[in-house]
């Protein structure tokens, strides 16, 4: 929010300095112009669901972590285009209210990861399930995962997960922080990086399990990303 320059006040007002009797004027560059406001939040189109829905149950993890590897931005890229296509001839949602975006280790070059591309989509109302549901599994994705603020759909063979959120959901803000640290932090994705592969020696009863495991050192890197942008003003 662009504040007044050179102790003057804003553009087309005044503050009287006398110097031999002589007014100076504002000069004050003008003000950008505005960002467009975001489209509005929508009411909830009904009560979201209250209880988690694991389609198929929980399923044994075995994965390994794989060398960061260039295809999967391209593999991402690929199903952004497939999402907005099956969207536009699916579903009333305009482009513009909805947001998508590569996430996890796989949007982090250098990064090790298991060989799964996670994707983010934000939508006006996430109750409102035939409005990009059925335009999703029309365009071949499985519904995997139904609960409360959130819908996971995946492919057949499981290396996309398309998470499906609120716009405005607090948790998008937390994914894109935590990716955009580890873009620009090699000591931190140095740190995330092993502490994955100390998990994965260990044996897991499923993904969530895992995923639970790594908690406390993604809560330490996260606040460390909140105070680096505090500091930097991003």
């Amino acid at each position: 929010m662009p504040e007044a320059a050179g102790g003057f006040t804003r553009k087309g007002e005044y503050r009287d300095r006398w110097s031999k009797g002589v007014t100076v004027p504002d000069r004050t560059p003008p003000l950008p112009p505005a960002s467009p406001p975001s489209p509005p939040t929508p009411p909830p189109r009904r009560a979201d669901v209250t209880t988690v829905e694991i389609v198929g149950g929980a399923e044994p993890l075995t994965v390994t972590l794989q060398p960061s590897d260039a295809r999967w931005a391209e593999l991402y890229l690929d199903h952004e285009r497939r999402i907005r296509a099956a969207l536009a001839e699916h579903s009333p949602l305009e482009a513009e209210a909805v947001g998508i975006e590569h996430i996890g280790s796989t949007s982090v070059v250098g990064l090790a990861a298991k060989p799964i591309v996670d994707i983010v989509v934000t939508v006006p109302d996430i109750t409102a399930e035939e409005d990009y549901l059925d335009a999703l599994l029309a365009a071949g994705y499985e519904l995997r995962v139904r609960e409360p603020g959130h819908r996971l759909v995946r492919t057949p063979t499981r290396d996309v997960h398309v998470h499906i959120l609120e716009r405005g959901d607090p948790a998008v803000g937390e994914y894109l922080l935590f990716r955009d640290h580890l873009r620009s932090d090699a000591a931190d994705r140095a740190l995330y990086e092993n502490t994955k592969r100390a998990l994965l020696s260990r044996p897991w009863s499923d993904m969530n399990a895992y995923s639970d495991a790594k908690t406390e050192v993604v809560a330490a890197i996260k606040e460390r990303a909140r105070l680096r942008s505090r500091s930097t003003g991003r």
